[in-house]
């Protein structure tokens, strides 16, 4: 790799930021940029109004840009890395084919299915009395996604036949999710805690990174309706070597593998959702890029240079990696409003900044040299340490300090690892 890099980040929101700040940290860093940012990525490098994938990648090529790493998974399932690619420009993440992975659950889940990789009994269709009798054969709570992608919110847990039933119904006439929801995946409900899996492929060869675990209801206890995720924490005392061996030997080498056999070899960061019952993995889902807020926990863990590890990985030449003994633990502060609607623009003010923990902001514009929050997730305040508790401590110190209108954020983040703590 040269001595001084251009990296272009593709996204705006917290995980990118993350990425961003733990980027500053390798000396052979020189310039980043964001596509296209949001208020305060700024700090940290050149935001570019630019949006057409070509321009991007013509401006990779004019302004020496070594790597581009995506973000968010819109852009990679509509293609954005092969057409990096065919400009021979190194870009992080999967091509359009093998994002499918997480652009289309039927596909994930027939993918599944063709590999014997262990997941909940389920039906993909679009024909809803084919649906109602499939319903009609499960015991308990109902799973009803929408296949396309839903920004994390297009899953419903029905506690009723009827409620599944409905709830598919509004999905096939595009009332719920529009056209993402015009087929439909029925799950049998899986009872236990979820996990999330991260391991950074070449399209050959993984390594894992700490699990974490994410808070995806909006109130403490997890209750209220799914968002985003309202913060992680890893590494999770949750999965021990024995389950990480099992995931790595059962879910991710056969997932890579057979990508491979389909012709879309896996290059970037596979998200494994897992949930464990009884001990057992099984996949609930795959995303294709990190997940936002486990980005934000993950990025302070990894050691050594993370622009020659991402590179190293977007031109199939992955070599192993170090991590840090440390915890982290992120709680996001979302607007008054989310995840139900808008809210109102509010100036952030930090009061101060406590060891071992800083920012990571998402939803914030700039006005006038100030940063103010703009709604949804606003940031996620990350506490690093040597113990879990620690890291929440310090996470949830920040939290105090930090203050903008109608600032909500969950006060049991790590609860299920700290149960005897909180």
């Amino acid at each position: 790799m040269e001595a001084s890099l251009n990296i272009l980040i593709i996204g705006g929101g917290g995980r990118e930021y993350a990425i961003g700040l733990r980027l500053r940290e390798d000396k052979n860093v020189l310039n980043l940029y964001f596509a296209p940012g949001n208020g305060a990525t700024k700090a940290l490098g050149k935001n570019l109004d630019l949006k057409d994938f070509d321009e991007l990648a013509l401006f990779a090529k004019n302004n020496d840009v070594a790597l581009t790493i995506v973000g968010a998974e819109e852009p990679l399932t509509k293609g954005i890395v092969d057409i990096f690619k065919a400009q021979g420009l190194a870009i992080f993440g999967p091509s359009a084919a093998a994002a499918k992975l997480e652009g289309s659950k039927a596909y994930m889940k027939d993918f599944l299915a063709r590999n014997h990789i262990k997941t909940a009994k389920f039906l993909s269709s679009d024909d809803l009395s084919e649906i109602s009798k499939f319903i009609d054969g499960l015991n308990g709570r109902v799973v009803v996604k929408a296949d396309g992608l839903c920004a994390g919110k297009g899953v419903i847990i029905a506690n009723s036949k009827d409620e599944a039933k409905k709830a598919a119904a509004d999905m096939l006439s595009g009332e719920s999710f529009g056209e993402a929801g015009k087929r439909v995946v029925v799950e049998e409900f899986l009872d236990g805690y979820e996990l999330s899996f991260f391991a950074i492929c070449d399209g050959e060869n993984f390594v894992s990174l700490p699990v974490a675990q994410d808070h995806k209801k909006l109130l403490d206890g997890d209750l209220g309706p799914n968002t985003g995720g309202m913060g992680a924490y890893a590494p999770s005392s949750l999965a021990d070597a024995a389950l990480i061996k099992r995931v790595q030997s059962e879910i991710v080498a056969p997932t890579l593998k057979g990508m491979q056999q389909q012709g879309a070899p896996f290059c970037g960061v596979l998200f494994v959702g897992l949930m464990i019952v009884s001990g057992e993995p099984y996949v609930l889902e795959y995303n294709v890029r990190f997940g936002d807020p486990e980005c934000e926990v993950l990025m302070p863990l990894i050691d050594g240079n993370l622009s020659e590890i991402l590179y190293n990985a977007a031109v199939g030449k992955l070599s192993s990696i170090s991590l840090k003994e440390r915890f982290a633990v992120g709680v996001v502060m979302a607007s008054e409003r989310y995840p139900y609607g808008s809210s109102k623009p509010a100036l952030i003010e930090v009061g101060g900044i406590p060891a071992g923990a800083h920012i990571c902001y998402a939803g914030v514009s700039e006005r006038d040299g100030q940063i103010c929050a703009s709604g949804g997730r606003v940031l996620v305040n990350v506490g690093v340490a040597q113990s879990l508790k620690q890291a929440r401590d310090a996470a949830y110190a920040l939290c105090e300090n930090i203050k903008f209108s109608g600032a909500q954020y969950r006060r049991d983040i790590a609860y299920q690892a700290l149960r005897d703590k909180i």
